[in-house]
């Protein structure tokens, strides 16, 4: 037997006998004792399995996949943190890794550059997206996985990496020199004003210096004569609690409360009120959501709504109302784990979905409608628990057709924008660039060539309708309208490239940009034309709705529920 294979059940023994030993300590009590008892049959389960399974089994990564199964049965958030993942874990409370500042990607069975940061160690080394990566320092990486990729470009800074390519539109390979440095991601990727007197702040994650980027860029913008703001929180997943009491605490005086948690156990039972002076307690606000927006999210736009503090805009968010907290394990490793409910100022939990109830599938059922409970503002607003926070103003989310999203998936716009960025050095300027109809019929072109073939989920329902007709014994009678129907549903390329010109072409826009203008760049293009932002724009402008909307008087809120 292996040694890793001894000393994996070892560890498993020592850790399961102490357990039995504390829990027989309260063997009167009877949910203890099951906990001992059910530990000790895991015990010997796993050592008649290591002693006698016909082929060789790794311990480790069988009671690692028995932990991750167990805990999936609670809710997504509770999980078990390997020493191996503690680096991915700091990136996501900091920001900060020490790498060559890019994210990678799958394509095909090639890892590539699909975006490097503007300033770190890929950029000046002159790393495009779309570079193929073939080589760093010397071992192959062809069909090796993002994980095993990420892993040979992360470690210790100062360390420098030779890396080899393949640019895409080239027969060439390239060896690019750099050295590994610490990368701090920043919370707020991008700020500026968006009229003359409204300023605009993305914050696109939680990390333990989110507040003090959001402190900074009000500064500038004011300075900048920005009279009111915009807080962009879509798509943002959330992080850090007191990141997000900070940030509300930018805008409301000291002393309001802005979140409660309570918990099974009493310790997580707490008050968080604004503790320090508020950066601007008067300035206006519109907070921009989407279902994307989760957890520390939820807080601040549920709080800037339950306070009455400014108007949310967007779609209802992802309603996670749950608290997780950090744990620390033997051997460096750590179990994030929900202890508490987290409750906004008017009292409401915003959790859609109930963990403790499932399903007899498993499955879990969002929060019954006979439970929503009404709540109320700071101004007696209605609001209502059980499911995300509901906008203020509903802006309907964007939908791409069947053959956008087919584009996106298989990288045919990614590719196209590859190649056009290495024959063209440059392009006006990010807010100035457009797709000409020359260059969609290039675009046109170039799928074509790709052999380019996309389903649409219209037609995979209609062959399901079909079935159902036959063996219903409906589809003699209904035979012509299938054929009709079908004729008009399914996938022709060069009528849906007519019919979506434009929502191809922006995006096809948007990505070359961020070739030339990186992340800023694709963010201030996809901004012109927003139509969430744009709707912000306009109610901070109207001082009337503005006020309207949080004294009640225009009763927006009530129509959306």
């Amino acid at each position: 037997m292996k040694l890793r294979k001894k000393s994996g059940a070892i560890w498993l023994l020592a850790v399961l006998l102490f357990c039995s030993a504390a829990f027989w300590g309260f063997s009167r009590d009877e949910r203890n004792f099951e906990i001992s008892k059910n530990l000790n049959i895991y015990y010997t389960l796993f050592r008649e399995l290591n002693l006698f399974y016909v082929d060789e089994i790794d311990p480790g990564d069988l009671v690692k996949k028995s932990m991750d199964a167990m805990l999936t049965t609670l809710d997504p958030y509770t999980t078990y943190i390997s020493e191996a993942e503690i680096e991915d874990f700091k990136l996501m409370t900091t920001g900060e890794y020490a790498g060559i500042g890019s994210l990678i990607s799958k394509h095909k069975d090639e890892v590539i550059i699909a975006e490097p940061y503007e300033g770190f160690p890929a950029f000046k080394a002159g790393l495009k997206a779309g570079d193929v990566l073939l080589e760093i320092n010397g071992i192959s990486v062809l069909k090796k996985t993002t994980d095993d990729v990420s892993s040979l470009l992360k470690g210790q800074p100062n360390v420098p990496l030779t890396i080899k390519i393949k640019r895409p539109g080239t027969d060439k390979t390239m060896e690019k020199k750099l050295v590994r440095e610490n990368i701090q991601l920043k919370a707020v990727p991008y700020y500026g004003m968006v009229s003359d007197s409204i300023g605009y702040i993305l914050l696109n994650q939680f990390t333990d210096k989110a507040a003090g980027e959001i402190k900074v860029a009000l500064k500038d913008l004011k300075e900048q004569n920005a009279k009111s703001i915009v807080l962009d929180l879509r798509s943002n997943p959330g992080g850090l609690l007191d990141q997000a009491i900070e940030i509300v605490n930018l805008f409301v005086e000291k002393g309001e409360a802005i979140v409660n948690t309570k918990g099974k156990v009493s310790q997580w039972d707490k008050s968080y009120k604004a503790t320090k002076t508020p950066f601007d307690a008067q300035i206006p606000i519109a907070v921009l959501v989407n279902r994307g927006s989760a957890s520390a999210s939820e807080i601040v736009s549920g709080a800037i709504q339950d306070l009455d503090r400014g108007v949310v805009i967007g779609q209802r968010t992802f309603g996670k109302g749950l608290v997780q907290t950090t744990r620390n394990l033997t051997y460096n490793a750590k179990l994030k784990v929900t202890t508490a409910k987290y409750y906004i100022p008017s009292g409401r939990c915003i959790q859609a979905l109930d963990y403790s109830n499932r399903n007899e599938d498993g499955s879990v059922g969002k929060i019954a409608d006979s439970l929503i409970t009404e709540f109320h503002t700071k101004n007696g607003r209605s609001v209502f628990d059980g499911g995300g926070v509901l906008p203020d103003l509903k802006i309907e989310s964007e939908r791409y057709s069947s053959l956008t999203i087919n584009l996106i998936r298989n990288f045919m716009v990614f590719d196209y924008a590859t190649l056009y960025a290495n024959t063209n050095d440059n392009i006006s300027g990010s807010k100035e660039f457009k797709i000409s109809d020359q260059e969609f019929d290039k675009f046109t072109k170039f799928i074509k060539e790709q052999k380019f073939k996309y389903e649409s989920e219209s037609t995979e329902i209609l062959d399901a309708l079909k079935k159902a007709a036959k063996e219903e014994k409906y589809f003699d009678i209904s035979e012509d309208e299938f054929e009709a129907l079908a004729l008009k549903l399914t996938p022709d390329l060069d009528r849906d490239l007519t019919r979506f010109k434009d929502e191809i072409s922006d995006l096809l826009a948007h990505e070359i940009i961020k070739r030339y203008y990186y992340q800023k760049g694709g963010i201030e293009y996809s901004l012109q034309e927003d139509p969430t932002l744009l709707k912000a724009i306009e109610v901070l402008e109207n001082k009337t709705e503005y006020l309207g909307i949080l004294d009640g008087s225009i009763g927006l809120h009530a129509l959306n529920k």
